[in-house]
Parts: structure tokens; C-alpha cells; sequence
């Protein structure tokens, strides 16, 4: 199949990307290298070196394209508290754009990485995805409203579209520092500084961690089931 991976260059996206080329699909990658790296590209898979943000130049690499994986963001929650206009203008209208792309050119289903940071602090276990969205920060309210377009699309205009809630993932070519490194890098770079690992707060807290392998297969799984779709989560 003709697939396209937006943020093919990314800790996630990169993964993905591998498997698609492996499995023999034809592949597209748009990535603006913000936070993705030129070395974790595949070479069986076609570039483009743009912003999603940018309707014009993004609109013909969807030509021809049968199926999207949307996982380009601006991630993680304190850089959106930040500067919620730059993190806004990258989940909110970058995904519009995607969408409104997608839709011009005919793509039959659009799989959309949300986030499970739509649930906030809920204290009912287990989650379940018909829960409210509690939003605790930009971050998560652009994701989720990210969600609500795709349901809007497959209404408005018969746009084939499902969301997965991604929690914590982990594995190789995660960030180990910086804005956008998560718990267990942070943890992975402090062990092998030989530094004590950092625990906020009472040590207590639960987590629920994603090898970034099982997104990859979630994906894959999206993608094949023809029940999955109708802008579910």
C-alpha cells in the first residue's frame, strides 16, 4: 500500500516507519526535524522535509496515498505550558491540515496518535475510553481536541479516522534529556551517569508504560481492522 507517516523521523514515528518498509508498503515521511533525527530515517522510504503547519507544501505529498499515521506533534506537556501558541499551531492546525489534506486527496482511513493525557487525574481505575476528558494542560487539550476533528471529519465528510491513546512509550531512540525526555529516560541517562534517580514527590505514583513496539503493532492492527474507524478511540 502507498502509506504516509507524518513525524516518520521521531522516536515513535521512525519505528513505525521501519516496519511499514519491512513489510513491503511504499512509505512517504513528512518530518520538519524538530525533534526527529535525520539518522533514524529509513533509506527504503521517501522524505519530505516539511511542516505540517504548512498547508501548501505538505498538500501534494498526500496525493496518491491511501492510508495516514498522524504522530507529528509538538509532544509532551511542559513545553505546551510554555508557549501553548507554538505547541497550539502544531496539534491543533498542523493536524487540521493533515486532515483537510487527507480528505482533498482521497485517503481512505487517517490513524491519528492521540493522548491518554485526555483522562488527566482520574481516579476511577481501570480508564475506559468513553470517560470525560479532564484536561490538565495544553498539551492534552490540543490532543484531545485533535480527537474531536477526527470524529468531526469522518461525520462531515465520510473520512475514515481512528485514534489510539498512547501512554508513556518507551524503548530505543526515546529522548534521554531535554523538554521532551520522559521519566525513563531521564532515569536511563541519570544510571548511566551514576547519579541518583530523581523522585518527585512521595515515590508512590503509578504509571502505565507502552513499549514502542506494541504502538507500532496497535497501528498496524488500526490500520487492517476494518471495524476499527468512524473516529473511535
Amino acid at each position: 500500500m502507498n502509506l504516509l507517516v507524518t513525524g516518520g523521523a521521531g522516536f515513535i514515528g521512525s519505528h513505525f516507519v521501519d516496519e511499514l518498509v519491512k513489510q513491503g508498503h511504499k512509505i512517504k515521511i513528512i518530518d520538519n526535524l524538530s525533534t526527529g533525527r535525520k539518522e533514524y530515517l529509513n533509506p527504503g522510504a521517501e522524505f519530505f522535509e516539511s511542516d505540517i503547519r504548512d498547508f501548501e507544501k505538505i498538500r501534494p505529498v498526500f496525493d496518491g496515498v491511501e492510508m495516514v499515521f498522524h504522530l507529528a506533534a509538538q509532544a509532551r506537556i511542559q513545553p505546551s505550558i510554555a508557549n501553548p501558541r507554538e505547541s497550539n499551531g502544531n496539534n491543533i492546525d498542523g493536524t487540521l491540515n493533515v486532515l483537510v489534506a487527507a480528505r482533498d486527496a482521497g485517503v481512505k482511513k487517517v490513524i491519528y496518535s492521540a493522548s491518554s493525557s485526555a483522562y488527566g487525574l482520574s481516579p476511577k481505575l481501570p480508564l475506559t475510553e468513553d470517560m470525560p476528558a479532564d484536561c490538565l494542560s495544553p498539551y492534552s487539550l490540543q490532543k484531545y481536541v485533535g480527537e474531536l476533528y477526527m470524529k468531526l471529519f469522518y461525520r462531515l465528510y465520510k473520512l475514515n479516522t481512528v485514534c489510539l491513546r498512547y501512554f508513556n512509550v518507551y524503548g530505543p531512540r526515546q529522548p534521554l534529556e531535554g523538554a521532551y525526555a520522559t521519566v525513563i529516560g531521564i532515569f536511563l541517562r541519570q544510571k548511566a551517569k551514576g547519579e541518583p534517580l530523581t523522585i518527585v514527590g512521595d515515590g508512590e505514583q503509578t504509571r502505565d508504560f507502552t513499549y514502542v513496539g506494541d504502538i507500532v503493532r496497535a497501528n498496524i492492527l488500526a490500520s487492517e481492522n476494518p471495524k476499527a474507524g468512524g473516529g473511535e478511540v
